[in-house]
């Protein structure tokens, strides 16, 4: 029942589908927050040679001048997703003379995505999305994973280190957070859902579409991304302490 993404298992599932999501919790861990001012999303991409130049090969990526796409699995696959959302933003704006929704953008996105579920001639694709946009609603973030589900969220993980992130998230209170508490809270996230043991080298990404930005997406400054990666290496090291203390 696995060989093919068109056949059902006796029990009701699809194995190729439940394949490719294995790939996407193989993979590093990204987070979005959605906050009063704006969305913040993190990547931790893991480095596998210290010979990649840096800030090579985004993890998180802009896909209109509104819209932000966060990825957690197969590079290739994302590259080729966001290339569509592009399309289908491009295509929206050119019909409706405006920027096109977060929910409609995710419902195509969710589509496009599902469609690849249906015939026997195609795979999944193995990777979770993390679109964070602002429209006339404000702040909006969803997630679309490999099934085609989508769902909004006020914060939201995938990847390997998806259940240590989501514990963190939910301890944040969203609602009241800053865009720029949230850029410290995120780096803190992906270093505490990091595991040492098995991925040494990692880089953090960090982008924002907020009011500070122009309601445009864009990675962070650097002397915020710097500021969030001391907080963040900070606060590990404190953790450290308070269990060597305990012990």
């Amino acid at each position: 029942y696995d060989l093919s993404v068109s056949t059902y298992s006796p029990d009701g599932r699809v194995f190729q589908v439940e394949y490719a999501q294995k790939a996407v919790d193989n993979s590093g861990t990204a987070i979005g927050l959605r906050v009063k001012g704006g969305v913040v999303l993190a990547v931790e991409k893991i480095k596998h040679s210290r010979l990649l130049v840096p800030n090579s090969n985004k993890r998180i990526m802009t896909a209109g001048k509104h819209i932000g796409v966060a990825s957690a699995g197969w590079m290739s696959d994302t590259r080729h997703l966001v290339k569509r959302t592009r399309d289908e933003a491009h295509n929206y704006h050119d019909i409706y003379k405006t920027n096109v929704p977060a929910k409609i953008i995710a419902e195509r996105m969710g589509m496009y995505v599902q469609a690849y579920t249906l015939y026997s001639a195609v795979r999944p694709f193995g990777v979770s999305t993390i679109l964070a946009c602002i429209d006339e609603d404000g702040p909006q973030l969803y997630m679309i994973e490999p099934s085609g589900q989508y769902v909004g969220y006020r914060g939201c993980a995938a990847g390997k280190g998806k259940q240590a992130a989501k514990t963190e998230i939910e301890k944040l209170n969203l609602e009241e957070l800053t865009v720029r508490e949230a850029v410290k809270e995120a780096a803190r996230i992906i270093y505490a859902a990091h595991d040492d043991a098995k991925d040494k080298l990692f880089e953090l990404e960090l982008s924002w579409i907020c009011e500070e930005s122009n309601n445009l997406h864009t990675h962070v400054p650097q002397d915020v991304l710097d500021e969030a990666i001391e907080h963040a290496e900070k606060a590990l090291d404190d953790d450290d302490e308070m269990e060597d203390d305990e012990e």
